[in-house]
């Protein structure tokens, strides 16, 4: 892997791994979190778009932009209509190309299947975080929340089965 690919592959894994730690309170620690993490699932897939030659990795990935687009744009109106900051986009890129990895010689689609397989199994946990508190009707958006976090487990679970069968099929050298 030359020394371009592996710049890009070390700023998609760092991008999608870890983000929610990057952050301070601000509002709402599940919006940054979760807002991070779609953020780096699109960043990632965008990135797997141009670099793999794999069609089960392409269609994975167009699945994963179109899918946590939405889910963005839905966590961003809940946000909004209550009044709870998003993290954008630069500050997040910002913040991945801080970061410092350690990256192992493996294939871009092994990389990319098992960064798929992390970071869904993190996003689950903290949207079943999410979904399983008690909801305070004093804290503004809070019920919300909740909600979205249960209507978008299903799908995220969908996509830890699929980023898993890509790592059976894609693994590491």
């Amino acid at each position: 892997m030359d020394g371009f690919n592996l710049r890009h592959l070390a700023l998609a894994v760092a991008l999608s791994t870890g983000m929610g730690s990057a952050f301070a309170a601000t509002s709402n620690d599940f919006v940054d979190n979760a807002a991070a993490g779609g953020i780096a699932e699109i960043e990632t897939s965008r990135l797997a778009l141009e670099k793999s030659a794999s069609a089960d990795i392409k269609a994975f990935a167009e699945q994963m932009i179109t899918d946590h687009g939405k889910a963005n744009d839905e966590l961003a109106t809940i946000a909004k209509a209550n009044d709870i900051e998003v993290p954008d986009t630069t500050t997040l890129v910002k913040q991945a190309k801080e970061k410092i990895l350690d990256m192992r010689d493996e294939s871009f689609d092994a990389a990319y299947a098992n960064n798929q397989v992390k970071a869904h199994e993190e996003t689950i946990e903290l949207f079943k975080k999410e979904a399983n508190t008690v909801t305070d009707d004093k804290t503004k958006g809070a019920t919300e929340l909740k909600a979205f976090a249960q209507k978008m487990l299903p799908a995220l679970e969908k996509h830890l089965a699929h980023a898993k069968e890509l790592q059976a099929k894609h693994p590491s050298k």
